[in-house]
């Protein structure tokens, strides 16, 4: 019940237009949430190779529950490569401009991967594939991209892996905020 509350209270909040929305850069946003998770990464002896495409143009958004967004989606990362022992743990970030002119954020890790058959409800409150997990992190992912504009979805990575990508819209040249 109270998980519900979480959820439906976020979704309610997201859809009131209370978010604080900025023009933002991407690049930004995604090199101090790595910075938030650098020990993190050392701890569970995690890689992180980070690609981020230069010249990317500006979208608009909350950074706060953006920066959640991501890392959400990197600790989820990082938790799929907790039982990797046979190859190294590498986490990928990339930022680059999407196939129509969306600003496209990707996590990919080197874990196991999602089993094909669940990828479908993988973002459903409530769904969850790990053990203490409450299924709730991703759906409000979800939610939060979702009001911004934009896109989440998830692939297998091959080899091995998952791959999450989040697709913002750009904020035109020239916008005006507040108005």
């Amino acid at each position: 019940t109270r998980a519900g509350n979480v959820i439906h209270h976020m979704r309610a909040m997201l859809k009131k237009g209370e978010a604080k929305f900025e023009s933002l850069n991407v690049n930004d946003l995604v090199g101090s949430t790595l910075q938030l998770l650098d020990n993190e990464l050392i701890a569970r002896r995690i890689r992180c190779d980070c690609s981020l495409t230069r010249e990317l143009p500006q979208t608009s958004g909350d950074p706060v529950q953006l920066q959640q967004v991501l890392l959400n989606l990197i600790m989820n990362a990082i938790e799929a490569m907790g039982p990797v022992t046979t190859q190294e743990r590498v986490l990928i970030v990339k930022s680059e401009i999407g196939e129509s002119g969306n600003v496209q954020i990707t996590v990919e890790d080197t874990g196991s991967g999602i089993d094909p058959s669940l990828v479908d409800r993988i973002f459903e409150a409530f769904f969850t594939t790990k053990a203490l997990g409450m299924g709730m992190g991703l759906s409000i992912c979800r939610s939060i991209v979702e009001s911004h504009g934009g896109l989440l979805s998830v692939s297998a990575r091959r080899p091995n892996g998952s791959s999450f990508c989040v697709k913002l819209p750009t904020t035109p040249p020239n916008s005006v905020y507040g108005d």
